[in-house]
């Protein structure tokens, strides 16, 4: 017969865990999630490698507009020293995403413009 409780070697230590986590500056949490999302967002806009089998503009928006709102709303919380690259990753994606798109969007209506104002080259 078989024991369905877990050993304790594979149960997490939530405690443990929870204080990493709070060890580690709110900062630091923000700009890595804001560096996944705009990885994630140039992957799907293809600017990965040419020809990517990866791309997808429907998704690349999604992640636009998800960076745009974390990168606006945290911005007077995390510094200039970080927003600045942050904001300069967000609108080369911006920008990216108008050259990608087969009909582009009207000035103010592209990912994430909602919070960053018309982007403009």
């Amino acid at each position: 017969m078989t024991d369905a409780t877990p050993s304790d070697s594979t149960t997490p230590d939530y405690d443990e865990m929870t204080r990493d986590i709070a060890d580690v500056p709110a900062v630091e949490v923000i700009t890595t999630v804001a560096v996944h999302l705009l990885s994630a967002a140039a992957v799907n806009l293809g600017l990965d490698k040419p020809d990517s089998e990866h791309k997808d503009l429907d998704e690349a928006r999604k992640l636009i507009t998800a960076l745009a709102g974390l990168v606006s709303a945290s911005a007077t919380e995390i510094s200039s020293f970080h927003a600045a690259p942050l904001r300069d990753g967000l609108k080369s994606l911006q920008l990216a995403f108008r050259e990608a798109s087969l009909v582009p969007d009207e000035p103010g209506q592209g990912p994430g413009e909602k919070f960053t104002g018309p982007v403009y080259a």
